[in-house]
């Protein structure tokens, strides 16, 4: 299936978290989102994605690991008719590595 994606690069998302513009939707298992996520982010695992539990309004960003399964989300949403096609491609590793900040548990 081919996409129209959009790349988000950190400053862009880091901006939109502060503002409350963007709502990061991280596509990562329960476990790695446990390790640690990005501040601000929801929860939405790829092995249990259902994109109609989607924020209707907002700027909707997935984000997972390094941008593989963020694209995969995005790919789920289109063939649902749905319109999102925005992507952190640095994921949680480039966000880590970068010294941000970083939240710890299911929330």
């Amino acid at each position: 299936m081919t996409s129209s994606i959009r790349d988000v690069g950190v400053e862009d998302l880091e901006a939109g978290l502060q503002d409350g513009s963007i709502v990061l939707v991280d596509v990562r298992e329960p476990h790695e989102f446990a390790a640690g996520h990005i501040p601000g982010s929801l929860s939405m695992p790829l092995s249990a994605f259902d994109a109609e539990g989607l924020p209707s309004t907002g700027r909707v960003v997935f984000s997972c690991a390094a941008g593989v399964r963020s694209k995969t989300a995005i790919d789920f949403c289109q063939a649902a008719g749905l319109s999102w096609s925005e992507h952190y491609p640095g994921g949680f590793k480039e966000w880590f590595t970068s010294g941000r900040a970083v939240a710890r548990g299911d929330s």
